[in-house]
């Protein structure tokens, strides 16, 4: 296990909702929810995309205050995490610190009526990088092979820079089991055994190519019927 893992395990535990050090409070606030909060850096290194799900079911008069700062001792100096609006559920954090060991830490309140109730949540940015799916999946002809081509997500900023590795699976109509292959650095792949005539159903998955965080999901699946060759 590494040293940066081993330090984001420790400051999960350090920062999490029931071992945050926070004061008594009456019956009545303790009933409040805390906001469920999710970070992931699909727009690496760009951004850092946060979202949030009240435990209890929020009102129109229910907002939220995201901050966020680097470290974990709460003298850190915070900064808002961007809302379009106080009632929105989703944040964002921008100019990602690369490769830093000083973790984030996103602080999330909810504004009750009755009171308030936060969830706090530390992460390091590599860890939680997860690429959306790639894009314009697509099947051609090639010969006797399928060939398969697809783009990066559009979200990724700088594939070139930052790039990515892909996987694909793949399976004939009729078929019960994908075949997966990769990962492989080209944003193409020949598909060798295929059969004629037949329909292929294909998809693929992108993540960073140094293995940071998690591979995305897959794409929509792209599909091409392989066309009878001229005699």
């Amino acid at each position: 296990m590494s040293q940066r893992l081993l330090l984001s395990l420790t400051l999960w535990a350090s920062c999490s909702p029931g071992n945050a050090g926070t004061a008594p409070v009456s019956p009545a606030l303790a009933a409040l929810s805390q906001p469920r909060v999710r970070c992931l850096a699909s727009r690496y290194p760009v951004a850092v995309d946060c979202s949030w799900t009240p435990l209890g079911a929020p009102n129109s008069t229910t907002s939220f205050i995201a901050t966020y700062r680097l470290g974990v001792a709460a003298q850190q100096q915070s900064w808002s995490c961007l809302q379009p609006n106080p009632q929105d559920t989703r944040c964002t954090i921008p100019h990602v610190h690369l490769f830093s060991m000083v973790p984030y830490v996103l602080n999330v309140t909810a504004v009750y009526p009755s009171g308030t109730s936060s969830s706090l949540l530390a992460f390091v940015a590599e860890q939680i990088i997860k690429p959306d799916p790639p894009e314009g999946v697509r099947l051609r002809a090639a010969g006797q092979r399928l060939q398969m081509l697809w783009h990066p997500p559009a979200s990724w900023p700088f594939p070139d820079i930052f790039s990515l590795k892909y996987r694909v699976r793949y399976r004939r109509q009729g078929a019960s089991h994908f075949r997966q292959v990769g990962p492989i650095e080209a944003t193409t792949f020949t598909l060798r055994a295929t059969q004629p005539h037949a329909k292929y159903l294909v998809q693929v998955s992108a993540q960073d190519l140094m293995d940071y965080g998690k591979p995305s999901d897959w794409s929509l699946p792209g599909q091409a019927e392989r066309m009878p060759q001229n005699p």
